[in-house]
């Protein structure tokens, strides 16, 4: 796990920054064994106890809602009203939402049987696979814990969590919390990096979702493959945003505003890039800018409602995208703060790591295209974004995106919205991800469907048994 990021230290750590105390990689193997013996004995399957454990998962979300958001405050300089909404308020919806279909995703799904099984019952029974590790990242450090460990609670299984310890004040107290609400055998939570991750690895699991970036999730992978564990990647990339011709372009520049530079760009399916339509290109830039300001005033360093960069390693990455184009917006830095002013830039090389990376901070570069066509051919030449964004006020050629692209989600005239919305399944494609959660598909990615077939013993056609006469083989010809 050599290539698992270690955390780098903010210059000056907030008010209220807890440093993370690791477990000890000896406690580690003991830890994932009561999880394992928790599951074993059952009493992590029945509905009563999937139920109990989503309302103590809840109460960690609601009863600890101040020491969170302080939390994330320290950590992020996350703003209260976005860290309750992006961290708790959802998550609490995605939990209430298990809450209230899970006795109907539990029941047997049945099955018609083709007359040569006949007479008899078939079913799916989903049942939970056992012990699951759920590894979360720094930039949602609540949602992104809380969510997929609900979602294997959900299915039965005893869980395993691994917060970040790039969020060490979230990543303390979301252990604190879940220890005072959750049965430690059943829900357990490894702190730490690089040491214990790597041994939280070496240990078998029944399942594995990280979310994170390509790079550690080959790592996870490779180490998954040791025990055939199969593994759910929530990864990234470069989620584009096509601005066309006939898009309201003042709504356009709002929203794409609003979802890039919430948590000051660090959300895995915030706009990336904008590909705009060059006919409104001028247009959409002076919305865009005037958005900005409208936001978060004339000096975003002072906005109550706007969050700073992780740590010194990821503001020093962010700082050299600033002079791969041209300013029109923003660009002020401040290493101390860990400061970058939401950035707009302009006449970007192709080639610039600004559009070859994934930027995960607040620079947007804008990339005037000739059409919507143009547009297409340029997300096709690159690898399928985790979100695609399109605005248009034409059904036809938002369908058209539809249609010519591949991501693992899309909106139409917003951003980031999808992601709020409990029915839809929320994954990747390709090096943006591997299968998916939220909701129903959440419940089934850590379930097994299993196949059951039933039959009577009181009816027994000797048609099946040898020997096979003539007679016999013409039925059986007849009815297969």
């Amino acid at each position: 796990m050599s290539s698992y990021a270690p955390a780098t230290p903010s210059p000056t750590p907030p008010v209220g920054h807890l440093d993370l105390v690791p477990t000890p990689t000896g406690d580690i193997p003991t830890i994932v064994d009561a999880a394992r013996a928790a599951y074993d004995h059952g009493v992590t399957r029945s509905y009563d106890a999937r139920i109990a454990r989503l309302r103590a998962l809840r109460a960690v979300l609601v009863d600890g809602e101040a020491e969170l958001l302080e939390a994330l405050r320290a950590d992020l300089r996350k703003p209260d009203i976005e860290g309750w909404a992006t961290d708790i308020a959802v998550t609490i919806g995605e939990i209430d939402f298990m809450m209230k279909h899970l006795r109907r995703w539990m029941r047997p799904e049945r099955v018609r049987l083709p007359l040569a099984s006949m007479p008899g019952r078939a079913r799916v029974v989903r049942e939970p696979l056992g012990v699951a590790l759920v590894i979360a990242p720094w930039n949602y450090p609540v949602q992104l814990m809380i969510g997929p460990m609900a979602a294997a609670i959900a299915a039965g299984n005893a869980v395993v969590g691994k917060p970040s310890e790039l969020a060490p004040t979230v990543a303390t107290t979301l252990g604190t919390l879940i220890a005072r609400h959750l049965p430690g055998d059943e829900v357990g939570i490894v702190q730490g990096g690089v040491e214990e991750t790597t041994v939280l690895l070496e240990q078998r699991f029944d399942h594995i979702l990280y979310t994170g970036n390509g790079r550690v999730a080959r790592v996870v992978m490779e180490a998954a493959a040791k025990h055939l564990t199969p593994v759910t990647l929530e990864l990234g990339g470069k989620s584009p945003a096509i601005v066309a011709a006939d898009a309201d372009v003042a709504t356009a520049a709002k929203r794409i505003a609003w979802g890039k530079f919430l948590n000051a760009g660090q959300t895995c399916i915030a706009p990336d890039h904008v590909l705009v339509d060059r006919r409104v290109e001028a247009a959409f830039n002076d919305a865009l800018v005037g958005a900005i300001s409208e936001f978060y005033g004339v000096d975003p360093r002072q906005s109550p409602d706007y969050a700073r960069i992780v740590n010194a390693g990821h503001f020093r990455r962010l700082e050299k995208y600033l002079g791969e184009g041209r300013v029109i917006h923003g660009g002020e830095t401040d290493a101390d703060d860990l400061f970058i002013s939401p950035t707009v830039i302009t006449d970007v090389e192709p080639g610039a790591a600004v559009m070859t990376d994934e930027i995960f901070g607040p620079v947007l570069p804008i990339v005037a295209v000739d059409d919507v066509e143009a547009a297409i051919a340029h997300v096709n030449a690159h690898d399928k974004p985790l979100a695609l964004y399109v605005f248009s006020r034409s059904r036809a050629t938002s369908d058209r995106v539809l249609a010519a692209t591949s991501s693992g989600g899309m909106c139409v005239n917003h951003v980031v919205y999808h992601v709020a919305a409990p029915g839809l399944p929320f994954g990747g494609v390709g090096p943006s991800g591997m299968g998916a959660y939220h909701g129903r598909a959440g419940f089934e990615t850590f379930s097994h469907r299993r196949s059951v077939l039933s039959k009577p013993t009181a009816i027994d056609p000797p048609v099946a048994y040898p020997p096979f006469t003539e007679a016999k083989k013409r039925l059986i010809r007849r009815f297969l």
